[in-house]
């Protein structure tokens, strides 16, 4: 009897994460109310909040799982490339796979911004900064030209992928995801190559 009332309530807790997930993704975080996720996951307002203790703990939550799945994606499709350019490329794509795949959590780590909450920004910077933390070490294993800037190629680029599922669907004609972010580090690396670098190498 424990054990199917500790599997209920673990249910209940995975379907208040992801249709959260889903809100905060869609509404953004203070259009999103604890009572409209209560009344779509159809449990009452103090159900929430005797699995998560306030409105931003229920966010940082949702940041923990998308983090977690995001940066499997990345971490198994970097794990079969080749090249530092190669395994970027990888990385971009498998980023932008998760984006466009109208995942929740992955998309509510891009709507959501630290500064949005400034009640739990240090546990959701913590978050951005573990997973973005990958991008830095595959930027920083780049044989780039003298003078380019790679904090600054790395927003470029994750400020570029982050911005696609705003004008991906409405799009016509458009590559898909893994098309688009080829194309995304294809241009940067045309212009942070070094110096005679092969003009044919992707």
């Amino acid at each position: 009897m424990r054990e199917r009332r500790a599997r209920v309530e673990e249910h209940t807790r995975a379907r208040i994460l992801a249709i959260a997930a889903e809100q905060f993704a869609r509404e953004g975080y203070a259009a999103t109310s604890v009572r409209d996720i209560a009344r779509s996951v159809g449990v009452t307002v103090g159900a929430i909040y005797a699995h998560f203790p306030s409105k931003g703990r229920l966010l940082v939550a949702v940041y923990e799982e998308g983090a977690r799945r995001i940066s499997r994606a990345v971490d198994a499709a970097v794990a079969g490339a080749g090249g530092p350019w190669e395994q970027l490329g990888a990385a971009a794509t498998a980023h932008l796979e998760m984006l466009l795949a109208n995942g929740g959590f992955a998309r509510g780590i891009v709507r959501v911004l630290p500064e949005d909450v400034p009640e739990v920004a240090r546990d959701l910077r913590r978050l951005r900064d573990g997973y973005e933390a990958r991008f830095r070490r595959l930027i920083e294993a780049l044989d780039l030209a003298p003078g380019v800037d790679r904090t600054l190629l790395r927003l470029m680029l994750l400020g570029a992928l982050n911005a696609t599922q705003v004008w991906f669907k409405r799009a016509t004609g458009r590559a898909d995801a893994a098309a688009i972010a080829r194309q995304f580090v294809s241009t940067l690396r045309s212009g942070a190559r070094t110096p005679g670098e092969g003009h044919g190498r992707r």
